[in-house]
């Protein structure tokens, strides 16, 4: 059994914005016989009696929503509270707070760098690109609170990075929007492509394609790669300097097995990965279901192979070691799948809309035109990391 972490939505789908794109609002659906959702300080004590009697050294939390900090700073102080009376000895035990950053205040800033939590704040870009999706339930734009939550984080000290989702608003301009992120001090990015389709299965306007994608990619790929590769990380560009360098997936898109994490919603009901929190894809609950038991289950078992099953045209592509597939959520409906197919009922179920395990990436070409182009730089820096003539301080 490989080390799982887990990814915690104490708040479930609840938020203070109305993000148009947020693929996760209506998950509220699934809990509706409350408006307002909050997990309970039994299931937070359970959830972490359970994980902590996995059979590994490191635990990794992630907080995340809908929006975390929802449940306020007393909430995250009890959590660590049980983290230490629960911890194995010797264990290592991390926490990842991810919030869009409007209700971090100065006394919650400190706390969190006290307690050596790592945040990531979502930032799509300046005011006028942030706010064209990421508003306010008024409908005005979020940008200003969420500067004053990043102060706020600066002040104290708190290790954070910037997650950017990239949509029809930012997509044109790579450059411009790393430079800006870049500018608020930020050395840890993230750039994840927005892919939500609607319910006749085409995807939405705010969406990019696979030519959106590959052209971003590579724009920041130009902006990056020259100067600033030992000092600013890029999740994914890291993942595929060390894809080079020890043949390791980081990310789990990258990977031929989907079982990295398992996600514990408010009511403690657990699920195999967030874009897949479905009534027939739960796994159990932590009131009555060990981790390390859901691991070897066959649901989580299938739900890992579906990731190697991937379209028939991917075989033999020159990029299959880097891609893998792509994301199942990334995959479109209409191709039949690889031979790697272990039950073929299996791989022909429906995954929601516009989603098939067997189907080709939306963004296969917009991937096979950034491999083309950064691979051979990619070469490069692997080398000069491999001879010790480029490093990144930590």
């Amino acid at each position: 059994m490989r080390p799982f972490s887990l990814l915690i939505k104490p708040a479930s789908a609840d938020c203070n914005l109305e993000c148009e794109y947020c693929f996760y609002t209506e998950k509220a659906a699934l809990y509706p016989d409350t408006c307002r959702h909050r997990m309970s300080d039994a299931t937070l004590e359970q959830m972490m009696r359970n994980f902590f009697a996995a059979p590994q050294q490191e635990f990794a939390f992630g907080w995340q929503g809908g929006e975390p900090t929802l449940m306020g700073q007393a909430f995250f102080e009890r959590a660590v509270e049980l983290q230490r009376r629960y911890a194995p000895p010797g264990s290592t035990v991390t926490n990842g707070l991810q919030t869009n950053g409007t209700l971090i205040d100065d006394e919650f800033a400190a706390w969190l760098a006290e307690n050596r939590f790592l945040v990531g704040i979502s930032i799509d870009g300046p005011a006028d690109v942030h706010d064209r999706y990421r508003k306010t339930r008024e409908g005005g734009g979020s940008h200003a609170r969420v500067m004053r939550g990043l102060d706020a984080l600066k002040r104290h000290g708190v290790e954070y990075n910037v997650l950017a989702l990239v949509t029809q608003a930012n997509v044109r301009e790579p450059a411009a929007l790393y430079e800006y992120l870049k500018g608020l001090g930020a050395s840890h990015h993230q750039y994840i492509p927005c892919v939500e389709t609607d319910e006749a299965g085409e995807l939405t306007d705010y969406s990019v394609s696979g030519d959106d994608w590959g052209t971003f990619l590579q724009g920041l790929f130009d902006a990056w790669a020259p100067a600033d590769a030992a000092e600013v990380s890029i999740r994914f560009f890291d993942s595929v300097l060390t894809k080079m360098l020890n043949g390791h997936a980081t990310v789990c898109y990258m990977g031929k097995d989907c079982r990295h994490y398992f996600v514990v919603e408010h009511s403690g009901d657990i699920y195999p990965c967030d874009f897949y929190v479905e009534p027939e894809r739960k796994l159990g609950n932590v009131a009555h279901d060990h981790f390390f038991e859901l691991w070897r289950s066959p649901a989580y078992r299938e739900f890992g192979r579906e990731k190697r099953r991937w379209s028939k045209s991917c075989e033999g592509c020159a990029y299959l070691a880097y891609c893998a597939g792509d994301c199942p959520k990334m995959r479109l409906e209409g191709d039949s799948g690889s031979g790697d197919v272990a039950n073929p009922a299996a791989a022909g179920s429906s995954t929601g809309a516009g989603r098939s395990p067997g189907a080709p990436s939306v963004l296969c070409e917009g991937w096979k035109q950034f491999y083309a182009h950064a691979l051979p730089r990619f070469e490069e820096l692997a080398t000069e990391f491999r001879a010790g003539r480029l490093r990144r301080e930590e």
